[in-house]
């Protein structure tokens, strides 16, 4: 392997951000033609007053960005760029981050770009309700539903079997072991 062609290559490298200037970080290195991986997540809140969900949007690792350049060429330029603080280094150089590391973080993304922290749900999973007016019940997952955010799935109790959709927020996969 040729370490001097590594150096020259583009490479992905960890830049830590200033306090809540994420956004405007990966926006200044893209005007620069510098390519940014950003994982955003979208939390659910649910207003106190009206009861309607809502959602906010925020960096899935808070302060720190993902981005592809040439070190040898543009770390000065990256460093000085607003919203930077700096790249993650050890030992007085920048350390490439492997982009399987990348690929795994995007194998959560969905169709929106947002990163889906929960777990994956498949049809037959059982699973139990953990709010709202079915709290406790179990069931079995049956299929997201097209309505954002919802799924359906076939309840169990003592003498009745429905399907009811719910909030995905709603449902989580049961333990496999026994209770």
């Amino acid at each position: 392997m040729n370490c001097e062609l590594q150096i020259d290559s583009p490479l992905w490298y960890v830049i830590q951000t200033k306090p809540r200037e994420e956004f405007r970080a990966v926006d200044n290195l893209k005007a620069q033609s510098i390519e940014t991986f950003f994982p955003i997540v979208k939390e659910p809140r649910l207003d106190p007053v009206t009861k309607k969900r809502s959602y906010s949007v925020k960096p899935l690792f808070p302060r720190y960005l993902f981005a592809r350049f040439n070190a040898n060429k543009m770390l000065h330029k990256v460093n000085f760029t607003r919203g930077v603080h700096s790249l993650v280094s050890f030992g007085g150089g920048p350390v490439a981050v492997d982009e399987e590391i990348l690929n795994l973080i995007s194998e959560r993304m969905s169709e929106d770009g947002y990163i889906d922290l929960r777990e994956r749900l498949s049809a037959g999973d059982k699973v139990v309700v953990v709010d709202g007016p079915f709290k406790d019940f179990g069931g079995v997952f049956e299929r997201n539903v097209k309505q954002q955010e919802r799924v359906m799935i076939m309840l169990e109790t003592v003498n009745y079997q429905g399907r009811v959709v719910l909030e995905r927020e709603m449902v989580r996969k049961a333990d496999a072991s026994p209770s």
